[in-house]
């Protein structure tokens, strides 16, 4: 279910508009979205939506020249290479890749970008839902996607997986299925985080 609902009307606007002058590609939905989310202030994002200045720039020229984009949002990115598990997050999201296309490097970079908020990963990101949060992974990072196989949230799963590459197993279960905190990592992420 999308919340496109619930979505300001300039951001509904700037991704209609998006979409419309967009180059074809898989991935243009959820930048659109993404993009759209950022322009407005909405999500976690910093600067150049945790890309380089050049990344960035070469994200829009190959799949939004054609659109008249609004001035960028004055935001830090300061702290985003202070982030002391951003070289694992990197790592990890190169090795589940689907390619070495740059757009993967792009994609994986403002997902770590988005990890740092507080709410759901979707949310933090400024796409329009959970689902496409979700078929965005399964585009770009397959191999970590099919992980998730009992659908946790995606923040804690990322995480999880970091863990388990380091040999850390946090949780106090031998299972998912006993843990007394599984209604946090497993619940609903339909609805917006409050």
């Amino acid at each position: 279910m999308s919340n496109t609902e619930s979505t300001p009307l300039s951001r509904k606007r700037l991704f209609v508009m998006l979409m419309a002058n967009a180059e074809d590609g898989a991935n243009v939905r959820y930048l659109a979205s993404m993009l759209a989310s950022w322009y407005t202030e909405e999500g976690v994002l910093p600067a150049f939506m945790g890309l380089t200045p050049e990344s960035f720039a070469a994200m829009i020229a190959r799949f939004f020249s054609a659109a008249t984009l609004p001035q960028a949002p004055a935001r830090s990115d300061a702290w985003l290479s202070q982030m002391p598990e951003k070289p694992e997050l990197e790592a990890l999201f190169a090795e589940t890749s689907l390619d070495d296309d740059e757009q993967r490097e792009w994609i994986a970079s403002i997902l770590i970008a988005g990890c740092v908020g507080r709410r759901h990963l979707w949310e933090d990101l400024g796409l329009f839902s959970r689902l496409d949060l979700s078929a965005m992974l399964q585009e770009n990072f397959p191999a970590m996607a099919l992980k998730n196989e009992h659908d946790m949230k995606w923040k804690k799963f990322i995480y999880k997986q970091l863990c388990e590459r380091e040999g850390i197993y946090a949780c106090p279960a031998p299972t998912c299925n006993a843990c007394a905190d599984y209604a946090l990592c497993f619940a609903s992420e339909d609805q917006p985080s409050e």
